[in-house]
């Protein structure tokens, strides 16, 4: 898990700007992947067909834009971490706002061309005034312990992972700390006590943010549905496989466990 603020090498600003003569661009295609050549930037969009451009700032105090184009062939995120944790980390905010342009060209209320805000990084409707600003998806993840053991479950949905924490997506009306609550009651169908937040992470996977939490077992016996958790069980640190990556909150969660154990 990257540990840095974006803005250590970022300013943000956002326009309609479509190109700059010295400027870093973010070029994805239609399935979110982004154009490196030999890990680099391109730094120029002569030869690209280009869907839209928005200039969204300063990063490495130079112009950058997020840019959408038809090729191929590109980068996933995921392994653009593994090579550069910055180009990662900026690359997680241009392909939000590349998601957000192309998902609300029309508005979702009554089907109208929408046009950009003078002033925000905002859509809105001519029409019926309806607003439409980058859409982040709040979800809790949560190590829960019991003394030297931690809590890992097996989901259907994750192919390549034997084990992995609790985690959820926040509901309409409650709060993080009863979506975690809810969460573990439905996955594992036990109570926890002592609920602390840790920090959070920005998770472009497609558009997360990502609050971390560790809480202490309190009651119940482990009872998953068998549908979206397969198993769970109780893992001494010395058991417990770890990810292939540390890319994740999960993963930082996962380690302060061994570490504290």
């Amino acid at each position: 898990m990257i540990e840095k603020s974006i803005y250590e090498n970022y300013e943000i600003d956002f326009s309609d700007s479509y190109t700059s003569d010295d400027a870093y661009y973010f070029i994805f295609n239609q399935n979110r992947e982004l154009y490196l050549k030999d890990n680099e930037l391109a730094n120029n969009i002569d030869d690209f067909d280009i869907n839209f451009s928005l200039y969204i700032g300063k990063y490495k105090n130079k112009d950058c834009f997020v840019v959408n184009s038809n090729f191929d062939k590109g980068y996933d995120l995921r392994e653009v971490y593994e090579f550069s944790k910055d180009l990662y980390l900026m690359g997680s905010k241009a392909v939000l706002v590349n998601d957000w342009y192309m998902s609300h060209q029309f508005c979702g209320r009554c089907g109208t061309k929408t046009i950009l805000d003078e002033k925000d990084m905002m859509l809105k409707c001519p029409e019926c005034g309806q607003v439409h600003y980058p859409r982040i998806a709040p979800a809790i993840i949560v190590a829960i312990r019991n003394g030297d053991e931690l809590l890992m479950a097996k989901h259907s949905y994750h192919d390549n992972i034997r084990y992995a924490l609790i985690a959820g997506f926040v509901e309409p009306g409650e709060s993080i700390e009863e979506a975690v609550h809810r969460e573990v009651s439905e996955e594992v169908g036990i109570k926890i006590k002592n609920l602390r937040y840790m920090k959070s992470q920005s998770w472009p996977f497609p558009n997360s943010l990502m609050l971390g939490f560790e809480a202490e077992y309190d009651s119940g016996d482990i009872k998953v549905d068998g549908d979206e958790i397969l198993k769970a069980k109780w893992f001494k640190k010395d058991e417990i496989i770890r990810y292939s990556s540390d890319i994740s909150i999960s993963d930082w969660l996962i380690q302060k466990f061994i570490d504290e154990n």
